[in-house]
């Protein structure tokens, strides 16, 4: 009984996908042109799995976006602002 609990258990675990982390990055977004630009931008960031957070700032030209690491990549998310017809690009670090 005790040898199919961890059996069990084990399949359990080895089951559930690798724990991702909350990453939160900046997007650069240099067409954005107009303060309506950022409701597109907002709405594309936010259709793409694990994004958990969208913050779009018009004045400075750059989405601030929180998401799960292991559900979605930055890559996806420029493409995402891509797509949408504002290409974007990783802020460097600022320092």
């Amino acid at each position: 009984m005790i040898r199919r609990l961890v059996l069990t258990s084990f399949i359990v675990l080895l089951s559930v996908p690798a724990w991702g982390a909350m990453q939160t990055v900046t997007l650069l977004v240099p067409d954005m042109t107009c303060a309506a630009c950022l409701v597109t931008i907002r709405t594309a960031l936010n259709k793409v799995e694990g994004v958990s957070r969208v913050a779009v700032n018009y004045p400075d030209r750059e989405a601030v976006v929180t998401f799960d690491d292991s559900r979605t990549t930055v890559k996806a998310l420029t493409e995402a602002t891509t797509n949408a017809g504002y290409p974007s690009t990783l802020e460097a670090n600022r320092e």
